[in-house]
């Protein structure tokens, strides 16, 4: 098949969350699969920096019809693996920045002419290039208007440029939202600015877009498709969602494990795996250096990799301060986003650095020593679409402790709950509940054999993007 995806973020040229790993292992398993993949990404500095893209060649130069102006824009394009080809949507004013959504304080004021941009932009090039699509696959908000946009023009053009669409879902509470004024920047009919259209409570949300108009439409997990059509998970979209659910389906994500491998990883001081975990003591001890803490700690270390955003679940960890700060525990948090949370954060390690770090940045090299050299990862989300880490700390023997909600759900057994088969320790996503299995994760950690047992249980798990892009396969294939 000829696949096309679009997206905001892609590993390893530009990587905020979740979003880039999926998109990069998900392309590069359907085109080590055979299948002739296709990426389209923003020409942010960052990715047209990359050594990948130093042979990057340009395809085409672009004039872009935003409501009554046009914008230049310039299509550059290189293939870092067979079968894969990745194309940079460049137009400096737009993506020549340090960051792909905003400065720490806000978003970018013109994100709507940005993305909207995108999208027209990956459409005119699937016309001019003559790319003859079998699927084109949109991901989150920013790509969200794509399946719209490609009907529109082959209505106009009279010509096919994808025989389907699918749209992930990859966090309906980022719904693209945007003043209505900012619908005359689609060029489309004025009948779309409607209630069945992109029209949301007087905006306008280029995430329904998506929603509407692919012909497919997925999420990143199966709890997580069944939680976004109720109102507690839906974030006001649950009723959109509910007009799309013969097309709807949850499709869990993956683990590249040509990343993530504690036997092959570049980033470790040391490799192990579940036969020999002498390295994974070897990262143990690292980490503990890393952080300053004292290098003869017996006791359990605590984990976090995260975006600073409520949805992570990091006030509730705040609200257990007192288990850091008294129990015979350490802390390492990793990430970066919200100022107030860093700042509470901060708040805490200045209480007692000795037990509690805290590195407020993105740094690869830096989660995968956390996964790797932590006993157990916190990730007490509110809700959760998929997740990641807690698959990563699985293949890494790090025991995770997550809430009970989303793809949490779907990749983690709790080791109270079920003895022979958990990998994991789940709670209620609540103060109280984290609480809980905070203290049954250091009586889980004492009792040797059983937390040896549980970490044999989770490095034995299959979380391969085999499995993953098989399903994307039949769904592909269905929608055709």
């Amino acid at each position: 098949m000829k696949i096309v995806h679009a997206a905001s973020e892609l590993f390893p040229y530009v990587k905020t969350g979740g979003l880039a790993d999926v998109v990069s292992a998900l392309g590069g398993a359907l085109a080590d699969r055979g299948h002739e993949v296709s990426i389209f990404l923003p020409g942010y500095r960052a990715a047209l920096d990359h050594r990948d893209a130093a042979g990057a060649t340009s395809k085409l130069h672009l004039k872009i019809e935003l409501g009554d102006q046009f914008a230049s824009g310039e299509i550059k394009a290189f293939s870092p693996r067979k079968n894969l080809t990745v194309y940079l949507v460049c137009r400096e004013e737009f993506f020549d920045r340090l960051a792909p959504y905003g400065n720490r304080e806000r978003d970018f004021e013109d994100n709507a002419e940005r993305f909207i941009f995108f999208c027209k932009a990956v459409t005119e090039t699937l016309r001019l290039l003559d790319i003859q699509a079998d699927i084109v696959h949109a991901h989150d908000w920013q790509a969200g208007l794509l399946p719209l946009m490609l009907r529109d023009a082959e209505r106009r053009h009279g010509v096919t440029l994808a025989l389907k669409t699918v749209f992930t879902i990859h966090n309906i509470a980022y719904q693209g939202l945007f003043p209505a004024a900012k619908f005359a920047l689609t060029n489309l009919p004025d009948e779309l600015y409607q209630i069945d259209g992109i029209e949301y409570y007087s905006q306008i949300s280029l995430l329904k877009g998506g929603i509407l108009f692919a012909d497919r439409v997925t999420t990143v997990s199966p709890r997580y498709a069944q939680e976004i059509q109720t109102p507690e998970f839906g974030c006001g979209m649950d009723g959109v969602v509910q007009t799309r659910l013969e097309d709807l389906s949850g499709i869990l994500n993956g683990v590249d494990n040509s990343i993530w491998n504690p036997a092959i990883d570049v980033h470790l001081p040391a490799r192990y795996t579940a036969a020999d975990l002498s390295g994974k003591a070897a990262c143990r001890a690292e980490l503990l250096k890393r952080f300053d803490f004292d290098a003869k700690f017996k006791g359990p270390i605590f984990g976090m990799v995260c975006r600073f955003a409520e949805q992570k679940g990091i006030d509730l960890l705040l609200a257990n301060r007192d288990f850091f700060l008294h129990e015979d525990v350490r802390l390492v948090v990793l990430g970066s986003g919200s100022k107030r949370l860093e700042d509470e954060v901060r708040g805490l390690v200045a209480r007692a650095p000795q037990k509690i770090a805290l590195s407020a940045k993105l740094d690869e090299a830096a989660s995968h020593l956390i996964e790797a050299g932590s006993d157990f990862f916190v990730m007490p989300s509110l809700f959760e679409p998929c997740g990641l880490n807690q698959m990563y700390s699985q293949v890494y023997g790090t025991l995770p402790v997550v809430s009970r909600v989303g793809g949490l759900v779907d990749t983690v057994i709790d080791a109270d709950a079920n003895p022979t088969a958990g990998t994991g320790l789940m709670c209620a996503p609540t103060v109280e509940g984290l609480g809980d299995a905070l203290a049954r994760a250091v009586k889980l950690f004492v009792d040797k054999p059983r937390y040896a047992a549980a970490q044999q249980r989770a490095m034995a798990r299959d979380f391969s993007w085999k499995q993953a892009s098989l399903g994307y396969e039949t769904l592909y294939s269905d929608a055709l």
